[in-house]
């Protein structure tokens, strides 16, 4: 979108983002209203990828962008969307049940999702950011420059996790393998 041209990793991370955001009130929203989340939920991911970019922060999965960011608009979509049918079906039906904000049912659930957002980073800021903290003390959580460039396969596994061909025709062939032909460790060019 943003590039002017596809890229099935956007696509595939922007449908992920989509399905982050709606797990949170899947049970209680109208199928119209999970298409909306879905779709604002790309937009979410794209934004979170911008300040992932500006704050140098480094997430080549973009776990913490899809899962953290389209994640907590999920939440927060169900304090605005949940359906009073959806909640009293799916939570049983009780007096002062709350549902969404701009499904008439009032900003209580809201503040609740909300409420939920600052307590999930809250813990995983406390327990992961401890983890982390003593991996670099430990030099445990970075791999050195020259392993990045080489590539994690190689560096620390030994063999390659892709194999393929480039004939400078800018296309990627995979090995055609027989079952039962062993598999090749080194990438080996095809015969012409």
């Amino acid at each position: 979108l943003l590039s002017g041209h596809w890229n099935v990793t956007d696509v595939c991370n922007g449908l992920l983002g989509g399905f982050a955001a709606i797990t949170a009130g899947c049970s209680v929203v109208e199928p119209w209203a999970a298409i909306v989340c879905g779709f604002v939920a790309s937009l979410v991911l794209i934004g979170c990828n911008k300040l992932a970019e500006l704050l140098k922060y480094d997430d080549p999965l973009e776990a913490a962008q899809l899962h953290g960011g389209c994640g907590a608009w999920g939440l927060i979509f169900v304090g605005l969307f949940a359906n009073k049918k959806y909640v009293n079906e799916v939570y049983g039906a009780s007096p002062g049940r709350h549902y969404g904000l701009l499904m008439g049912g009032g900003g209580k659930l809201l503040g609740a999702q909300l409420v939920q957002i600052l307590v999930i980073v809250g813990w995983v800021s406390a327990t992961m950011g401890t983890l982390f903290f003593i991996l670099k003390k430990l030099n445990l959580l970075r791999i050195s420059e020259e392993d990045e460039m080489k590539g994690m396969d190689i560096a620390r596994h030994g063999g390659f996790a892709y194999i393929y061909y480039d004939d400078h025709d800018d296309s990627i062939q995979f090995p055609r393998l027989s079952p039962g032909s062993p598999i090749p460790r080194t990438p080996t060019p095809p015969a012409v």
